[in-house]
């Protein structure tokens, strides 16, 4: 898999997990899905930038998140 992609679906993720993780705890309940969907979302993210050479910086990242999307549209 290209590691802009999965970047891309990593940091998606991760943020769609918070919400997740918010309501869990709010409800009294134990976050465990939220919690696998983190890990793999960090997981991914991780995969991403050791495939890529020289990383990632942080102004790349919506460069990186247009590309992707524009791969799709």
């Amino acid at each position: 898999m290209e590691p802009d992609l999965l970047l891309i679906i990593g940091i998606v993720l991760a943020v769609l997990s918070v919400p997740s993780m918010l309501s869990a705890f709010a409800d009294r309940r134990t976050p465990r899905v939220a919690a696998v969907v983190a890990i793999v979302g960090g997981g991914l993210i991780v995969w991403a930038f050791r495939e890529q050479p020289g990383g990632y910086t942080l102004e790349e990242i919506p460069e990186v998140f247009v590309r992707v999307v524009a791969q799709f549209i």
